[in-house]
């Protein structure tokens, strides 16, 4: 795929032109957003993510249209999971609900950052060594099956990490909230607000994330421009998710599970693609392993979307005939 320079940098422009107004926005005025504020822009990221898969299929051809729209689906269930910690971040710090935005916000820049430094990192690793893919490919396969194994667990049991725990132990700190500042003067000196903590916790779960979100999408394209573009169309709505789908979100009880399966797919795929491009000499000589199956990218995102399906369709279902106290035991408490 042939990208220029200057879609490039239009891309990368736009987005950031799109996230400068979020940012104007919310730091005039924050609030809890409504209804109706959280439908049409989720309903607009959503429409253009679309549109420009369309795009891509049209000017670029299918096979990249595809994987666009593998990857982005990919990417947006990921990031659906990863709401159920926001969430709980939120809940143990008790973030104001108006200010919440903001701290969702930075998160999602944050979060842009970090994928964007794994993205190049990652496209240089294959440039230059392609037995990446079995470890990214490895990796995928542990992260699922440790996923599947905790998936009935609480996750409510959140623990901080490590650079939190740093923070609130060697730098002064005040309880008070005070209009979604992170610094303020307190008794003539500079204290943190509970709201540093929360980006910091914040931007330590999105490094987290990165490290499955990554391997997963460079299991269906190689591409880093539809790399990038996947993971900014996923972000971007993930604000509007967080306010609008709080209460389903404890109603996906197999979301952990189906992703887990999503994993474990994605890993053999790039397990497969490695042993066809093997250049380690301790397997096969060195050559390639003609047995291994090639799953198209039309397979792939057919798998993808079977996947949510099922596992969305599974858990609506085994939601309706759970009482509430039985869903908070299989799920954990996750509501806002």
């Amino acid at each position: 795929m042939d990208v220029s320079p200057l879609i490039w940098w239009l891309t990368i422009g736009i987005a950031s032109a799109v996230l400068l107004v979020d940012v104007l926005v919310i730091g005039r005025r924050p609030h809890e957003p409504s209804r109706r504020e959280l439908i049409v822009a989720l309903g607009l990221y959503i429409g253009l993510a679309v549109v420009f898969g369309i795009g891509i299929y049209v000017f670029s051809g299918p096979r990249y249209g595809t994987e666009f729209f593998a990857g982005w689906l990919t990417e947006y269930s990921l990031s659906v999971d990863n709401l159920f910690i926001f969430i709980i971040i939120m809940s143990k710090f008790a973030v104001p609900r108006q200010y919440q935005q903001k701290a969702l916000l930075i998160g999602i820049i944050l979060a842009l950052v970090f994928r964007g430094i794994f993205i190049g990192v990652g496209a240089a690793a294959i440039e230059n060594f392609s037995w990446v893919f079995y470890l990214f490919g490895a990796f995928l396969i542990y992260t699922a099956v440790k996923l599947a194994l905790e998936g009935g667990e609480d996750e409510d049991e959140y623990e901080e990490p490590a650079v939190v725990k740093f923070l609130e132990r060697h730098i002064p700190l005040t309880s008070r909230w005070d209009s979604a500042k992170m610094f303020i003067r307190e008794n003539g000196k500079r204290v943190a607000t509970p709201m540093f903590v929360v980006i910091c916790a914040l931007g330590t779960t999105d490094l987290l994330f990165a490290l499955d979100s990554i391997p997963a999408i460079y299991g269906l394209t190689n591409e880093a421009y539809l790399v990038m573009t996947a993971n900014i169309f996923a972000l971007m709505g993930l604000r509007q998710l967080y306010f609008l789908i709080g209460g389903l979100l404890e109603r996906l009880v197999y979301l952990s599970y189906g992703l887990a399966i999503l994993l474990g797919f994605i890993g053999l795929k790039l397990i497969f693609h490695a042993l066809h491009e093997n250049e380690l000499p301790f397997i096969n000589g060195g050559h390639h392993v003609g047995w291994a199956p090639e799953v198209s990218i039309e397979v792939s995102l057919s798998v993808i979307i079977g996947i949510l399906a099922i596992t969305t369709v599974l858990s609506l279902l085994k939601s309706r005939s759970m009482t509430e106290a039985e869903r908070d035991e299989a799920t954990g408490p996750r509501s806002m």
